[in-house]
């Protein structure tokens, strides 16, 4: 039996967006409709491929859905460049752990 991977459906819908200079920055929050909760990686190919960036400019800050439901509302950070994100953007452990192993 295999599983069916189900991707987000291309239904988005920009609650609020905002700009901000002194961070090089687009702020976020977006509502998506997809049968599962997204992933922080298909969220952010998904919100870079919706406002025309790279998946490295963005930064997932939260994703939150409620028990039962189909839309998931997403807070995102879409950066100019990697080096803005990588300067402002604190890492989480994974992310260490995932850069010293590549040393």
């Amino acid at each position: 039996m295999q599983l069916k991977q189900d991707k987000m459906t291309e239904k988005i819908t920009i609650i609020t967006q905002k700009d901000n200079p002194l961070f090089n920055r687009k702020e976020l929050v977006v509502s998506i409709d997809t049968d599962v909760t997204p992933k922080i990686t298909e969220a952010e190919e998904f919100i870079a491929k919706e406002f025309s960036s790279n998946p490295e400019n963005v930064k997932i800050r939260k994703i939150e859905g409620r028990f039962g439901s189909t839309n998931f509302t997403i807070t995102a950070n879409i950066y100019s460049s990697k080096e803005d994100k990588e300067k402002i953007e604190n890492k989480t452990k994974k992310e260490k752990k995932k850069k010293e192993g590549a040393k």
